[in-house]
């Protein structure tokens, strides 16, 4: 990875030098996640798509600097980071805490006026006036551990080194009371269409929970189910990065032709 330039300083990460692609997918990553995780992504779609990552305060490149607990403060320090990304058609993607947060940079930029992404695609999450389940981070270190051995994500060969293992403890803990704290402003739908996706068996999502994500769009909606739990991703990545090519690649076309977008 290569950290972006300008303003933007090393919040937004690319997996490679500026391509001449014709659109791009800014990812979020999940709760305890880093920007790495969307490299496989970054391969399946490219050329015609370049995948940027949100890189998290706290973790590898920027694991000396303060993590941040609160979805809203998360929310603004992104939202400055990003202007110098919306000279070509943007779509964002986020997992998990990943699509909370991708949500709330998305209406807070339609708050200001600002460029809004051709699409929001929110994965493994269910809606956000769905009641929150919970307080995991309150969970001692062995709870945590063995939660996120439960869900997958996270190569088991990391949980089981001592050091790593508290180091991933520490950032989860983090983003998971990041979460927890989080709560949901009623306010007007997204002008973007939304696509939500998530895992057949996913245990923190179910499907008509995350089904709700339409009534947060006023545009259009779509619904993908994988097969697979929490982290379908990783057994799915091929349909996952074919559903946003397409989805993208429609709504570049609908806006290019004159639509509301």
């Amino acid at each position: 990875m290569v950290n972006s330039s300008g303003k933007s300083g090393r919040w937004i990460q690319r997996f490679q030098p500026d391509m001449d692609s014709v659109a791009r997918v800014i990812c979020f990553p999940h709760a305890g996640g880093s920007a790495s995780y969307y490299f496989r992504m970054s391969r399946a779609l490219a050329p015609e798509v370049e995948v940027l990552a949100v890189q998290y305060p706290g973790r590898q490149d920027r694991h000396a600097e303060q993590m941040i607990d609160s979805i809203p403060e998360l929310t603004g320090r992104i939202v400055d980071a990003l202007g110098e990304y919306d000279d070509r058609p943007f779509a964002f993607f986020g997992h998990s805490m990943g699509a909370l947060v991708a949500y709330e940079v998305a209406r807070t930029l339609q708050g200001r006026g600002g460029t809004l992404p051709r699409c929001l695609f929110v994965s493994g999450r269910q809606a956000p006036s769905v009641p929150h389940r919970g307080k995991t981070h309150a969970t001692d270190d062995a709870g945590l551990l063995e939660e996120l051995r439960r869900i997958g994500g996270t190569d088991p060969r990391f949980l089981d080194e001592p050091d790593l293992a508290a180091a991933i403890v520490r950032v989860t803990r983090n983003d998971y009371r990041a979460v927890d704290r989080y709560r949901w402003a009623p306010g007007p739908p997204l002008e973007c269409p939304v696509t939500a996706l998530t895992g057949a068996n996913d245990p923190q999502a179910a499907v008509d929970e995350v089904a709700v994500w339409r009534e947060f769009t006023s545009v259009g909606f779509d619904l993908r189910v994988f097969p697979g739990g929490h982290f379908y991703l990783d057994a799915c990545r091929a349909g996952v990065a074919g559903a946003v090519s397409d989805a993208l690649c429609m709504n570049t076309v609908a806006v290019t032709e004159g639509s509301s977008l």
